[in-house]
């Protein structure tokens, strides 16, 4: 489910005029699924991805703390690529199994 819904994320990303950069970025206390690059902003991308709603929106699953591990990767990234001065971080919840995704992208959540 989840390789799916991250190849989903990036598909549509690609689609938005989005650079893809980097896929599953790991640092010391932290993971940022796919980091890219819109015009001169870098954007952090958490992607969430259920089968369906059942038990819960997908983008409710990123908690506060999870969002402190993603915002600590994304500082060891920002420290070693200075060219970029504006950042931000987004979640894309993804509802779907195979084939067409339902997807909401919420930009800039921290």
């Amino acid at each position: 489910m989840g390789l799916w819904g991250e190849q989903a994320a990036v598909d549509y990303l690609e689609k938005q005029g989005y650079i893809i950069l980097e896929r599953n970025f790991r640092a010391a206390r932290g993971e940022v699924d796919i980091i890219a690059r819109q015009d001169k902003a870098l954007v952090f991308v958490e992607v969430k991805a259920r089968s369906s709603n059942r038990y819960g929106m997908p983008e409710y699953a990123v908690t506060p703390k999870k969002r402190m591990h993603i915002l600590s990767a994304a500082q060891e990234y920002i420290l070693s690529h200075p060219e970029f001065s504006t950042w931000r971080m987004d979640i894309i919840s993804i509802e779907g199994e195979t084939g067409e995704a339902k997807i909401v992208h919420f930009e800039n959540v921290v």
